[in-house]
């Protein structure tokens, strides 16, 4: 029998409220023991990865969901902000977007995403896809600072 895998703490960036339960949902229907985090803004979302503000004191998340079309900050600048950082560059960072434009897969990755998600609009597809970034970076990725 193996040991499940060490929970890892996931910062979901997301303004939709919908889209926030889904997640949850899928999360919960997946018996997902990761600590989930959400922040609803870009400004929220650098203030949480950097500790700052109302974040003070926030866990470094070991991996990141990130919207593109978000108010105050949009996530290319969230993405552009934590990659140019070098104490945030390493924490991996999925994006997941309605958009399905070409020139925002391209820009996403240019920006070093992790990977680019387009979020699907059936309920039982979005779980299946949360599942398996949940599986694919708990138990295949070795991420930095846990030792899987």
């Amino acid at each position: 029998m193996t040991a499940a895998p060490t929970p890892i703490e996931v910062l979901l960036v997301e303004d939709d409220p919908g889209d926030v339960l889904l997640i949850e949902e899928a999360f919960d229907d997946n018996k997902v023991h990761n600590n989930l985090h959400v922040v609803r803004d870009g400004e929220q979302a650098l203030d949480f990865l950097l500790g700052q503000g109302a974040h003070a004191g926030a866990p470094r998340p070991d991996l990141v969901l990130l919207d593109l079309n978000l108010p105050r900050k949009d996530g290319r600048e969230v993405l552009a902000e934590v990659k140019a950082n070098e104490e945030l560059r390493t924490i991996p960072i999925v994006v997941l977007t309605t958009s399905e434009a070409e020139e925002d897969v391209l820009r996403s990755y240019e920006l070093h995403a992790n990977a680019y998600v387009t979020k699907p609009v059936d309920f039982e597809r979005f779980v299946s896809v949360v599942r398996q970034i949940d599986e694919f970076f708990v138990s295949v990725v070795k991420l930095p600072g846990h030792g899987r």
